[in-house]
């Protein structure tokens, strides 16, 4: 099994390297193997929104840089992980410039789902979507925002699975463990040491 971890932070924080390693080796320690993408260094420019990935290059951003490699991690793995600072409820600016890309991973065309309408697949298989944040102490309103945002992203990305943690401060690794093993597919009954 493959798992992308797209690490959002905006500069070297060590509680968001925490996390990513305790993520990271979690997975490795049951035999995944994770692709760890440090999105500050990864040239990636905004999404133009000029359509073409839809319309005159199926799939395929007109940017030709990191931003195309990282939309191919995705939609080759079997796990898309968001790890960022919770900004106002949402992505750190580094981790949204990715999400914005990766609209060349879905159809220009639409269909109902759940009563809404929203893209249609491009690809047979999507990966889930675990959703992955840092606040610096407990806040109601954007930990209610950041879950509704990875919910709604997994509904646009075709997630087969998703969920969504909040790390406060100092992270705490057997919190995060526990839900990496709740919610990552196949990982319910993996034998770990806590």
């Amino acid at each position: 099994m493959k798992a992308v971890l797209l690490d959002g932070s905006l500069f070297a924080q060590p509680e968001m390297k925490k996390l990513g390693d305790t993520i990271e080796n979690l997975l490795t320690s049951v035999g995944w193997s994770v692709e760890r993408i440090v999105l500050r260094d990864t040239k990636v420019a905004y999404c133009l929104g000029c359509f073409e990935c839809w319309i005159k290059s199926p799939g395929i951003c007109r940017i030709d840089d990191a931003g195309r490699d990282v939309a191919g991690e995705v939609i080759n793995s079997d796990l898309a992980i968001f790890l960022t600072p919770v900004t106002f409820g949402g992505y750190s600016s580094q981790l949204k410039k990715v999400v914005d890309r990766l609209i060349c991973l879905i159809s220009p065309f639409f269909k109902r789902i759940d009563g809404e309408v929203h893209h249609k697949a491009r690809y047979e298989h999507y990966p889930s979507l675990l959703g992955v944040g840092l606040l610096p102490a407990p806040d109601p309103v954007q930990e209610a925002i950041f879950h509704e945002l990875i919910a709604r992203n997994s509904i646009n990305l075709h997630a087969p699975r998703h969920a969504s943690h909040i790390a406060l401060g100092a992270v705490d690794d057997k919190s995060l463990q526990t839900f990496v093993l709740e919610n990552v597919p196949g990982l319910e009954k993996a034998e770990v040491n806590l």
